[in-house]
């Protein structure tokens, strides 16, 4: 930490288309404990994925359906070339990145939210989870079975997003038969369920809904599974990463039309290659070409981040150079507060550099000289890439 006289301390800390419009998290909510679920059929490969998100074998994958029962949760750095350079500059003692936190969740069967194959416990931790990666099995394997007996990936996808809005339809319908008075005692959460549940039978998300935001926030603690953010993980063999041709690229076409998001990835690949000593692993993808944020999960972490929502800003020292997430759209003050509580409480300034500006003047002594660092009060709203230096009342 730094300390200056002017302002106090100054801190520098070393189912269809409607599924792609989903309201904003809250800026009130800690970024840290938002969850990504990993869902989709047994067999599918979320065990696998999970293993090379974490570079672990922690969650077990293998070729029979609930191989996993308790959920397993994991950490997932997201690599940023940005602080990369930004720590380079100021000679970081150490580079801290944000985060992401992923949760394997045990493979859905059809009649799930009837509670087939201990479906009742795995929606749970379905709703407890802020954003949902769909796995979608396209590999051909002999060795490994699927619960359906074919590979169709569409078919697939609707059967989870059949199963995901039954579930929901089944939360709705006991709200209103636990609260026979809700349009007098809850006038907006009357409304927001009698919308859900009209669509839900229609065979709509509850994200197609059409809920204002108030709305959305009066049903929020029902965590309903098709309010939330999806990606569809397109679980496919190596060679269809590159440019993908046959099933693959049939899949991706068909997501892009329903206007879903879509990552392609191999499980298998990637599971292998995440076990590598790090060493190895940055030679490896150096002959392939690749960074780690241009593999697939890279790719995939970077998608989490953003239908998250979420924004990166900096802070940069010769202690420290550290990537910190944020809500889009949340002001200065906030921004302070995900450093420390008590910085948000006594906010009084900011100071603020793009990320590009600060390593073109060389420094921020000569972005000062060159008049490019803003001071910025409490109705900023921070944007990604920012490099902020806080300052505070004592």
């Amino acid at each position: 930490m730094l300390f200056g006289a002017t302002w106090g301390r100054q801190f520098v800390p070393s189912l269809r288309a409607a599924w792609a419009g989903t309201a904003r998290l809250s800026t009130s909510r800690r970024v840290g404990a938002l969850k990504t679920g990993l869902v989709g059929l047994p067999n599918v490969g979320k065990s696998s994925l999970f293993n090379a998100l974490l570079g672990t074998t922690q969650a077990e994958a293998a070729n029979y359906p609930f191989c996993t029962i308790e959920p397993n949760v994991g950490t997932v750095l997201l690599p940023d070339e940005r602080l990369d350079r930004l720590a380079h500059q100021q000679q970081a003692q150490r580079t801290v990145y944000t985060t992401l936190q992923y949760v394997d969740i045990a493979g859905l069967v059809r009649d799930a939210s009837q509670g087939a194959g201990l479906g009742n416990q795995f929606l749970a931790n379905i709703r407890e989870c802020d954003l949902v990666v769909h796995v979608v099995r396209v590999f051909p394997d002999e060795n490994v079975t699927h619960v359906e007996e074919r590979i169709d990936p569409l078919a697939d996808i609707d059967i989870i997003e059949l199963e995901l809005q039954l579930a929901d339809l089944g939360q709705i319908e006991r709200l209103r038969a636990k609260h026979k008075n809700l349009r007098l005692k809850e006038p907006v959460m009357h409304a927001a369920a009698e919308k859900l549940h009209h669509g839900l039978n229609s065979g709509l998300p509850a994200s197609a809904c059409e809920l204002t935001e108030e709305e959305v926030a009066a049903v929020r603690s029902l965590g309903l599974i098709t309010l939330k953010p999806m990606i569809y993980a397109i679980n496919t063999e190596e060679d269809q990463l590159a440019e993908p041709t046959g099933a693959t690229a049939e899949l991706v076409s068909a997501l892009a039309e329903r206007g879903q998001h879509g990552v392609l990835v191999s499980a298998k690949f990637e599971s292998e290659l995440a076990i590598l000593p790090p060493e190895d692993r940055l030679l490896f993808l150096e002959d392939l070409g690749l960074t780690p944020s241009q593999t697939g999960l890279g790719k995939l972490v970077r998608a989490s981040y953003q239908r998250l929502d979420l924004l990166s800003f900096f802070t940069a020292g010769v202690t420290e150079a550290r990537a910190w997430s944020l809500q889009r759209g949340a002001m200065a003050p906030q921004a302070a507060g995900v450093i420390h509580s008590d910085f948000e409480k006594h906010f009084i300034k900011a100071e603020v550099i793009a990320w590009d500006q600060l390593l073109e003047a060389g420094g921020f002594s000569q972005a000062r000289e060159r008049g490019w660092i803003r001071l910025e009060g409490r109705e900023y709203a921070v944007q990604d890439g920012d490099v902020i230096v806080f300052k505070t009342a004592a």
